[in-house]
């Protein structure tokens, strides 16, 4: 599958911002989001390729978006990158279980960001 479009949810200005700047610099549309709820309106209207969401946010986690995603028909095959500071392995195991695609904590690097990017689109 070939991605285009990524859509970044993100509550910190300072993260989207520096997501969003490493990934239109890696080539891809990027799609912002601050909250769960926006994002997904978002992915019903934009229909993204990717979603690459935080855990830790007002009102609906991280966690509980990946599941409403991986629970629709319309987008329980877009893979899911949580992006998290949150390293414990127990968070890593729960957000697998939730079903993301992959698990990402930060600190990463533009490079890191990336590959994980491609390693999800198949």
């Amino acid at each position: 599958m070939l991605i285009n479009t990524v859509l970044i949810v993100e509550d910190t200005a300072s993260e989207r911002e520096l997501l969003s700047h490493y990934l239109q610099e890696g080539g891809y549309v990027v799609i912002e989001a601050v909250s769960a709820k926006e994002a997904l309106d978002k992915v019903a209207e934009h229909k993204p390729d990717v979603v690459v969401t935080d855990v830790v946010m007002p009102g609906m986690s991280g966690f509980a978006l990946c599941r409403a995603l991986k629970r629709h028909p319309v987008t329980e095959d877009v893979p899911i990158i949580i992006c998290t500071s949150k390293n414990q392995d127990i968070d890593r195991l729960w957000g697998m279980k939730q079903g993301a695609d992959l698990y990402m904590t930060k600190p990463f690097t533009r490079d890191q960001l990336i590959r994980a990017v491609q390693s999800v689109g198949g």
